[in-house]
């Protein structure tokens, strides 16, 4: 029966091979038979790295078996291999042409994600919907000068909605076309980083826009609390300038969980009024393959008044279904709008998810949702 690279089988005797030769190796040269005994001991499959399996203790051994899955499963497989070298390299091949030079620099932060999501909410059947969000990031040889191109900006996102962004399918997000800038890195003392953004919003017809961003970290030394802050003022020529703020607080609760809060106000000139977020919750990785994120939340503005707009609870749980590229999502939520009068309004998202880059560290992560 034909082998399969997705079987364990035949992973476990890739990593054999590569074991024995950088465990065997030196030892061979030198003659010794000491190193060689105990090398063969790490090729045992409990030995290996939990993070190295995608199947259970039981089907160490177990036959391949081919099926469609397997067949289809291979050819994402190497998708992945092929879509994330290639992106990698359109990164490195501009940062050449733009700069002048022969030679890219690494750590490019190019990226394409892909997914899938399907939502029911009640009375509505499920809705199945494709997914696409990329960067095309261009260090050139300058350090601190970089050519970024993405596929939408925060900015024109309201803040209820990137909030509540993995809560939502792609028809149910706000169009804010492509972008692209310059971005100048550069810092103000030691703690603080700075960037400047100077591009327009890649449309007909075209609209130019400058933003800057200040950021700070830093870690309470009399406290187990974290802290974030970051400031970003903006204008864009068509839609006018705004002003965000957020500050975010973190902290160990002890047994893998994390206690997060997150508050937010942004000032939108056009509209003449601020909007407001206030998201709680907590964090626990599970396991090397799964994540759970429980979270509520408030919005609110402060036009006619100072009020709320919506209450919301949801729970994200994140699993990576193989490597560091593909994930899958379950997000249960219910919503109170006060549009609705804050009747509930709850809703079931389904998400595959697949995140190719040229770059390890870059690829996706069950940590964060990129």
């Amino acid at each position: 029966m034909a082998s399969s690279v997705f079987t364990p089988r035949a992973t476990i005797a890739l990593t054999a091979l590569v074991t024995l030769v950088i465990a065997l190796g030196p030892a061979a040269a030198r003659g010794d038979q000491e190193p060689v005994k105990a090398a063969s001991s790490l090729l045992l499959p409990e030995n290996l790295p939990p993070s190295f399996y995608n199947f259970e203790p039981e089907e160490y051994w177990r036959e391949p078996r081919d099926s469609y899955w397997m067949s289809f499963s291979n050819w994402v497989i190497r998708q992945e291999r092929t879509q994330g070298q290639r992106i990698q390299s359109l990164g490195e091949w501009a940062d050449r042409a733009l700069s002048g030079s022969q030679q890219a620099l690494p750590n490019n932060e190019s990226y394409l994600r892909i997914g899938f999501a399907t939502e029911s909410e009640y009375g509505d059947p499920a809705q199945f919907d494709p997914e696409a969000r990329f960067r095309l990031d261009i260090p050139t040889v300058e350090r601190k000068l970089r050519l970024v191109i993405e596929s939408e900006s925060d900015e024109l996102i309201p803040i209820a909605e990137r909030r509540r962004i993995r809560q939502l399918t792609a028809d149910e997000r706000s169009e804010t076309q492509a972008t692209g800038a310059f971005r100048l890195l550069s810092n103000v003392g030691d703690a603080i980083n700075l960037s400047n953004d100077v591009g327009v919003r890649l449309r007909i017809p075209a609209d130019a826009f400058w933003r800057v961003t200040a950021g700070k970290q830093w870690q309470s030394a009399s406290s187990p609390w974290s802290f974030a802050v970051k400031q970003r003022l903006y204008y864009f020529h068509q839609d006018g300038w705004g002003a965000r703020s957020s500050f975010g607080a973190g902290r160990d609760l002890g047994k893998g969980w994390q206690g997060l809060s997150a508050s937010e106000i942004e000032w939108l000139h056009t509209e003449r009024k601020f909007e407001f977020s206030q998201v709680m919750g907590v964090y626990k990785r599970l396991n090397n393959r799964a994540t759970i994120n429980p979270r509520v939340g408030i919005l609110g503005e402060s036009q006619p008044g100072w009020r709320h707009t919506s209450v919301f609870a949801d729970l994200t749980w994140r699993y990576r279904l193989h490597s560091d590229w593909l994930f899958a999502e379950i997000i249960p939520a219910v919503e109170f709008p006060r549009e609705e009068s804050f009747k509930d309004r709850g809703s079931l998202i389904l998400r595959i998810e697949l995140y190719f880059s040229g770059s390890i560290a870059w690829s996706g992560s069950i940590d964060r949702p990129y």
